[in-house]
């Protein structure tokens, strides 16, 4: 099991993974995987085998968006559109 990185360089980092994103934002893991694979949350994978890495200031922000857009009473298909852009 790999040790973890602690928070104080987690928030040094240029990009966290999705763990560490789990622990800046209090989000459930099952929750910020969704939001990645509905394609929410932007990531970057330099090569298919290797782990996923989110910009963290902008991963943090963009959570933060997804959960006021939420408790405002919009849906996920209609948040996808706000973060598109699509009206």
């Amino acid at each position: 099991m790999a040790r973890q990185r602690s928070m104080e360089a987690v928030l040094a980092s240029e990009f966290v993974t999705i763990g560490e994103l789990v622990r800046l934002t209090g989000a459930r893991y099952s929750t910020l995987k969704f939001y990645t694979e509905a394609g929410m949350l932007p990531f970057v994978q330099p090569e298919p085998r290797l782990t996923r890495r989110y910009p963290r200031e902008a991963a943090v922000a963009q959570v933060a968006q997804i959960r006021r857009l939420r408790e405002q009473g919009y849906s996920i298909p209609e948040i996808q559109q706000l973060l598109a852009g699509e009206p």
